[in-house]
C-alpha cells in the first residue's frame, strides 16, 4: 500500500467515526426533546442535493360555499365567548400526569444525569435549581435551556410539562 492510499484510508475512517459521533449526538439530543422516538417516526436520510432540488408546496383548500355560509350564520357574541371561556379554563389533567410524561419523555435524561440534567431524587443536584424558584423551572423546561431542549411541544402541552416538573421537584422535597 502506498503512502497516498494509506492517508487516504485515514481520512476515511476519520469521517466515518465523526459521522457516527455526530449521529450518536444527534440521536441523545432528539431522545430529550420527547415525542415518541420510533424508527418510523424519522424521515428517510436524502442527499444535499435532493434536498436542494425537491420542493413540495401544499396550499389550503379553498372553502366551499356551505362553509362560508355557516361561518356567516355563526353570531359572534358565540365565538368570542367561547374563545374567552378558553381563555380562562386551565388545562385538566389527570392525577398522575407529571409521573407518566416523566416516564415518557423526561426519564431519558434525569435518570442518568445526560446533559448535565439533574438526576430524579438527587436533592444536591437539585437545590440549586429549586432555589431559582418553581416559576424559573417551569419556563426552563417548557421553553428550553441550555443543553435542555424545549420540552412544551404539539404532543405535550406547557401544563404537562409543569407537572411533570413539579413531579420531579416533589420527588426532592
Amino acid at each position: 500500500m502506498t503512502v497516498k492510499q494509506s492517508v487516504i484510508k485515514k481520512k476515511s475512517v476519520v469521517k466515518l467515526a465523526l459521522s457516527g459521533l455526530s449521529l450518536s449526538a444527534l440521536l441523545t439530543l432528539s431522545a430529550c426533546s420527547g415525542g415518541d422516538n420510533t424508527a418510523a417516526d424519522e424521515p428517510a436520510a436524502i442527499n444535499e442535493t435532493e434536498a436542494a432540488t425537491e420542493t413540495v408546496v401544499v396550499e389550503p383548500a379553498a372553502p366551499t360555499e356551505a362553509e362560508l355560509t355557516a361561518e356567516a350564520e355563526v353570531p359572534a357574541v358565540e365565538a368570542e365567548e367561547v374563545s374567552a371561556e378558553a381563555a380562562t379554563d386551565p388545562e385538566v389533567l389527570a392525577a398522575d400526569a407529571g409521573a407518566t410524561l416523566y416516564e415518557k419523555q423526561c426519564k431519558v435524561c434525569h435518570e442518568k444525569g445526560l446533559l448535565a440534567a439533574p438526576v430524579f431524587g438527587n436533592k444536591e443536584a437539585w437545590a440549586p435549581r429549586i432555589a431559582k424558584g418553581i416559576d424559573t423551572l417551569h419556563m426552563h423546561s417548557a421553553k428550553g435551556f441550555n443543553k435542555m431542549p424545549a420540552q412544551a411541544s404539539a404532543e405535550v402541552s406547557e401544563a404537562q410539562v409543569h407537572a411533570a416538573v413539579d413531579y420531579m421537584v416533589a420527588a426532592v422535597s
